[in-house]
């Protein structure tokens, strides 16, 4: 199910229908706020923290209405080229064939990137392994280890749940945990975090990864292990700090994509998302901020 989250605020009105009848429509009109529509739509990761800076943003502009969608980077980038959504939200840059098709339809994608994080790999709480290499990631999300014994665990089959396709966290972690090696067919796809997340917490033998953001919501449902990377003589927690100081081998950036430079209220929202305390809600919602 894609995740899906209106936000909506009604039309501030400074005037009034029952107005006396000497009232002009000119007068009328003075006395009512422009309203303004904005869509964003995109990468299911971001989600909470597009809400959660639209919420605020329209505390700060009453007269504007924000419709935040989820759905995967991909369908985000493709609603961004067929000009359904005005700001699109991805967890990865956007790709070369995403931008040829872009310039054949004389689009001209620009990014902004807004906030880090970090990808954490969960487990059932009752798992007793609490950390992993990166090479045995690899080797459990293409289907060579299908036994959590073989790792340090028990004697128990391996479930491995994976975002979708069109999601940038599925295209991040295929590369850069995966080599670029194909899922096992054994994993089963979900269309969104949550869905992954209440899967994995169902299933003592279950596997999957959510942006760093949904870890602390759902502390007491799932476990977050450490990853050790061959850099690292020691495997590291995900966690604010591990991704800032570049010690946590699973981190990424987030990006807000408009068709070339925003205005009016597309260029408003990116400009809050990159101040103070736009940021300042970046680490609220359990994402890494840009400011340091």
């Amino acid at each position: 199910m894609r995740c899906l989250i209106l936000i909506c605020l009604s039309f501030l009105l400074l005037g009034f229908a029952g107005c006396g009848p000497g009232s002009s429509d000119q007068e009328k009109k003075a006395g009512q706020a422009e309203a303004r529509y904005l869509t964003i739509k995109g990468s299911d990761t971001m989600v909470h923290l597009i809400s959660a800076w639209a919420e605020e943003f329209m505390k700060m502009h009453p007269q504007v209405e924000l419709s935040v969608t989820g759905g995967g980077s991909g369908t985000g980038i493709a609603g961004l080229i067929n000009g359904t959504t005005e700001i699109c939200a991805s967890s990865r840059m956007i790709n070369t064939k995403e931008k040829e098709l872009a310039d054949a339809r004389h689009f001209n994608p620009q990014e902004f990137k807004v906030a880090l994080d970090g990808i954490a790999v969960i487990v059932h709480p009752d798992n007793k392994v609490g950390a992993l290499s990166l090479a045995q990631l690899q080797d459990i999300f293409t289907g060579k280890t299908m036994n959590w014994q073989k790792v340090g665990g028990a004697d128990q089959s391996i479930l491995v749940f994976s975002r979708e396709s069109s999601s940038g966290t599925y295209v991040f972690f295929q590369e850069h945990v995966m080599n670029r090696q194909d899922y096992t067919p054994r994993a089963r796809l979900l269309p969104g975090t949550s869905a992954l997340v209440q899967a994995v917490s169902s299933d003592k033998g279950a596997i999957g990864y959510v942006g760093l953001g949904y870890v602390r919501e759902a502390a007491e449902k799932v476990k977050a292990i450490k990853i050790k990377s061959p850099q690292s003589a020691e495997a590291i927690a995900p966690s604010e700090q591990s991704v800032i100081d570049g010690s946590y081998p699973i981190a990424r950036p987030l990006f807000l994509y408009t068709n070339g430079e925003p205005q009016g209220t597309a260029k408003d929202f990116i400009d809050f998302a990159l101040s103070a305390p736009g940021q300042k809600i970046v680490s609220e919602a359990g994402y890494v901020s840009m400011k340091r």
